[in-house]
């Protein structure tokens, strides 16, 4: 048998189109053939980031960036929102890194909450601010806008946001918001192969980072923003992930954002209706839930390995249990990138076949 359709919440399925174009003729990273291909991914970007600044293109996981804007940004003391798994591991990044952090913790499965944020920041002494969008542990979409808008009116506060797994779901709007660094891995949403990630930095954010000593070089913002002006990368690039990140920019253009932000909303809504049908509950509360992927509450009794290894062995799909401390408790099911109604029907179809 094949290896399994990927459900998960991430990486997801990447088209045979996209393995296609990644599969060009190789070519040399510091001559004109690299510099068109870096040049021609810029507007497409742009677009789906909300921003006129370059997006830069790092050839590592999101974490890399992560680190990265911390070591580039952070002064002192960093405040960090957390809601689960990977924004509670960022607190732990920060301290690691060897700043004074600090977070607004909330349970899994809530939303962060602004008026917390403006309390804590009311405190003083923070100058950087970390905060995940869509929580792809808990399925979790905090509000934000709301929380970009506390932020930025805390003056000198750098507002750090990944959006690993809601760009291109939902708007993120950099600019409009006011974000300092906003990052995504590319293996999520855009249904590319691990190993790339792209972000932008603000003016602002740029301009704190030329005064901040130590930045190291392979995440250093003022080596990207010189080779970005020469349509370039500080270090070796993933090219053939840039290849496939041309085909996939093209496909959204054609498709067009709001479709594709409406295309998301409908096929997440159906595994919705799916969970309602046979009554698991969401992790996530109303209004606050992901549009990129759904994570619902294991039922007691529930045979919950047997449903993903049944659903693996008859269909060929492959969903996800929890992730961290919820491991076990929750199981997850993806809806981003490619996935249609009629792949989410697909699915839905087999799932209902495996609980019988």
């Amino acid at each position: 048998m094949s290896s399994p359709k990927l459900f998960s919440p991430g990486p997801i399925d990447v088209s045979p189109e996209t393995f296609a174009a990644m599969s060009r003729t190789m070519i040399g990273h510091r001559g004109s053939e690299f510099e068109a291909l870096y040049a021609s991914l810029q507007p497409g970007l742009q677009a789906i980031f909300g921003t006129s600044r370059p997006v830069f293109l790092s050839t590592s996981s999101a974490w890399g960036v992560m680190e990265g804007a911390l070591r580039n940004l952070a002064r002192k003391k960093v405040l960090c929102l957390c809601c689960g798994a990977f924004s509670d591991k960022w607190l732990d990044v920060a301290k690691k890194c060897g700043y004074e952090a600090d977070s607004v913790q909330v349970e899994w499965g809530q939303q962060i909450d602004p008026e917390a944020v403006r309390a804590k920041l009311s405190e003083g002494g923070f100058d950087t601010v970390t905060f995940i969008h869509s929580e792809t542990s808990t399925g979790v979409l905090s509000d934000l806008a709301a929380v970009s808008k506390v932020v930025k009116s805390f003056p000198d506060t750098m507002l750090i946001v990944d959006t690993v797994s809601s760009l291109s779901t939902v708007p993120v709007d950099m600019d409009a918001n006011g974000i300092d660094v906003m990052l995504a891995g590319v293996q999520k949403a855009l249904a590319l192969p691990p190993g790339l990630c792209v972000f932008a930095v603000s003016e602002a954010g740029m301009e704190r980072v030329k005064g901040t000593p130590n930045r190291g070089y392979y995440f250093d913002f003022v080596e990207f923003a010189k080779n970005a002006a020469a349509n370039n990368t500080p270090s070796t690039p993933a090219i053939s992930i840039l290849y496939g990140l041309q085909y996939i920019l093209g496909e959204i253009e054609k498709e067009g954002l709001e479709t594709r932000f409406a295309r998301h909303a409908k096929t997440n809504a159906m595994i919705h209706a799916w969970g309602a049908k046979h009554g698991f509950e969401h992790f996530a509360p109303e209004g606050y839930r992901s549009t990129a992927l759904t994570c619902f509450k294991t039922p007691e009794g529930f045979d919950l390995s047997a449903f993903i290894k049944n659903l693996k062995t008859k269909h060929n799909f492959l969903i996800n249990g929890g992730y961290g401390k919820i491991k076990g408790t929750t199981f997850r099911i993806s809806n981003m990138g490619n996935e249609t109604e009629a792949t989410m029907q697909e699915l839905i179809d087999a799932m209902d076949d495996v609980l019988g």
